[in-house]
């Protein structure tokens, strides 16, 4: 939540012509972010999405994103989401390329497992297993995470893996 407030006291601080370039900026970013998912359509609510993620806003479902965003379409987002065939490891493999060009010459990658407790049972992976999170056996998913370490900071993901049950 520090974040939240500290952003907004940064944004509402900038000029008009500062906020432009940011938004010109993050557009060409996500530009090139996108490729890989096609159609320019497809790339246009891909961008969208994202946006309404950076923006401030306790919940990040489809309605009240798109309720935030002044091109929000709730029908269009939540078909972006939820129904467009796509590959998203070429644009997982193009941020981790350019997260790790713009953090470090050269990288030093973090293999890390996790658990997430869960209540029930219908996320995948799910089942009474170990879990260093719970420090004993519990219901949860497990995970396997990639990471670039670096001295100016590390991006939120290169690849995560959901283990499935083999029993």
């Amino acid at each position: 939540m520090q974040f939240t407030t500290d952003l907004s006291a940064t944004v509402a601080s900038m000029t008009h012509a500062q906020v432009e370039k940011c938004r010109k900026r993050l557009d060409q970013f996500l530009m090139d972010l996108l490729e890989p998912v096609g159609r320019s359509e497809r790339r246009h609510w891909g961008a969208v999405y994202v946006r309404g993620l950076l923006l401030d806003g306790e919940r990040k479902s489809i309605e009240p994103l798109a309720a935030r965003l002044p091109e929000g379409n709730v029908q269009a987002l939540q078909q972006f989401v939820g129904q467009s065939p796509r590959d998203w490891m070429p644009v997982r493999e193009r941020l981790a390329q350019r997260m790790t060009a713009e953090l470090e010459r050269e990288p030093v990658w973090v293999i890390d497992d996790t658990g997430f407790p869960k209540q029930g049972k219908h996320s995948v992976g799910v089942e009474r297993q170990y879990s260093g999170t719970l420090g004993k056996v519990g219901n949860c998913q497990a995970a396997v995470s990639l990471h670039h370490v670096g001295e100016q900071g590390t991006p939120p993901w290169a690849g995560v893996y959901i283990c499935r049950s083999t029993g």
